[in-house]
C-alpha cells in the first residue's frame, strides 16, 4: 500500500536551506515509494504567525519544483477537530487543568529535562476547570516509550521521568503542536513522518498521545539537522538566509548531499523538476547520515 507522508512547515518566515532538506526528505520518501506528499501550513500558535507567509512558502515549494496532492491543510481551519478529542481526553479523566507557570515552577525548584521543565504533576488531583487554565496529559503511567527510528534506531524516553505531565492546551486557549500535529496526521492518513532529528524526544511524547486517543502510530524518519558555523541550529531565529529562487537546483542538489544522497554534479545546472525526478528514482534512505558536519553553505541572497 502506497504511504502517505508529508511536510508541515510553519508561517512563521521564509523558507531556509534547512526547511528545504526537510521538504526534500519527505517528498524522496514518499514519491519514491509512489505515495502521496500533503502540504500542511502549521498555523495553530496564531500570534508568531507572520502575515503572507504561507503563501511565500507555496511560491518557494513551486519554484523548487515540488508538487503537492490534495488542498493545502491549514491548522487554523482545524481548531474544532483539536477541541473535540481534549473534550475526550479530559472526559476519560487522561488530562486536567493546570494553575502552574514556568515561573511558578522554576521557584519550586522543578527539574530540567531534554525538552525543559519536567512537570511534577502539581496539578493533578486540583480538578481545575479547564477554562482560563493550561491543560495537561497525566502521564504517570506513561513509563518508557520507544520507537525505532528509519536513521537513529531504537530510540526511548520515560517520560514521567524525563517530561512530566505536557500541555495539549495553553491558558490563552492556544492548542498545543503536541495535540495538533498527532490529531492532523491521524486524520490526513499520514503513515510515515520524516521530520528533523530535534524531534525525536517529541515523538514519544506523540506516541504517548496516539495511544490514548486510540490512532495509529506512524513509521519514523528523523533526518540530520542542517546547523550554521557556529554548530546551532539553522532557522529564523538564528538568522538563516531564505531560500533563493535563482539557484534552486544548485541548493537542492546540496540538500542532497546533506541527506548522503549522491547526485551528480551536473545536475546542479538541470531544472528543478529534474533534479527532484533524480533524486526519487535514485532514493537511499539507508545512506542518511544520523550525525552530519556542524557548517554548510547557506546560500546567502
Amino acid at each position: 500500500m502506497p504511504t502517505t507522508g508529508r511536510f508541515a512547515p510553519s508561517p512563521s518566515g521564509p523558507l531556509h536551506f534547512g526547511s528545504l532538506v526537510a521538504a526534500l526528505a519527505s517528498y524522496c520518501q514518499a514519491r519514491s515509494q509512489q505515495g502521496q506528499w500533503l502540504l500542511r501550513i502549521e498555523d495553530v500558535d496564531t500570534p508568531r504567525v507572520v502575515g503572507g507567509s504561507d503563501q511565500q512558502i507555496l511560491r518557494d515549494l513551486e519554484a523548487f519544483g515540488f508538487t503537492w496532492d490534495g488542498p493545502v491543510l491549514y491548522q487554523s481551519d482545524q481548531f474544532e477537530q483539536y477541541r473535540f478529542y481534549l473534550e475526550q481526553l479530559f472526559a476519560r479523566g487522561d488530562c486536567y487543568g493546570c494553575e502552574c507557570s514556568r515561573r511558578s515552577l522554576r521557584e519550586q525548584g522543578a527539574r530540567s529535562g531534554p525538552l525543559g521543565q519536567i512537570y511534577p504533576g502539581n496539578c493533578r488531583r486540583k480538578n481545575l476547570a479547564p477554562a482560563g487554565h493550561s491543560i495537561r496529559l497525566n502521564t504517570a503511567a506513561a513509563n518508557t516509550i520507544e520507537f525505532v527510528d528509519q536513521v537513529y534506531g531504537k530510540f526511548e524516553l520515560n517520560l514521567p521521568e524525563s517530561v512530566g505531565d505536557f500541555v495539549l492546551r495553553r491558558a490563552d486557549n492556544i492548542f498545543a503542536y503536541h495535540l495538533a500535529v498527532v490529531v492532523d496526521d491521524e486524520l490526513q492518513g499520514v503513515d510515515e513522518i520524516v521530520r528533523g532529528a530535534d524531534l525525536l524526544e517529541n515523538t514519544c511524547l506523540h506516541i504517548f498521545l496516539q495511544q490514548k486517543l486510540g490512532f495509529a502510530n506512524p513509521r519514523y524518519m528523523h533526518i540530520p539537522l542542517v546547523n550554521n558555523a557556529q554548530g546551532v541550529k539553522l532557522s529564523k531565529q538564528t538568522g538563516a538566509n531564505p531560500i533563493d529562487h535563482r539557484h534552486a537546483s544548485r541548493q537542492l542538489v546540496a540538500a542532497l548531499s546533506h541527506l548522503g544522497q549522491s547526485p551528480d554534479v551536473d545536475l546542479q545546472h538541470a531544472s528543478p523538476e529534474e533534479v527532484l525526478g533524480w533524486a526519487t528514482t535514485n532514493w537511499q534512505p539507508g545512506s542518511i547520515p544520523a550525525l552530519q558536519a556542524a557548517s554548510v553553505e547557506t546560500f546567502g541572497a
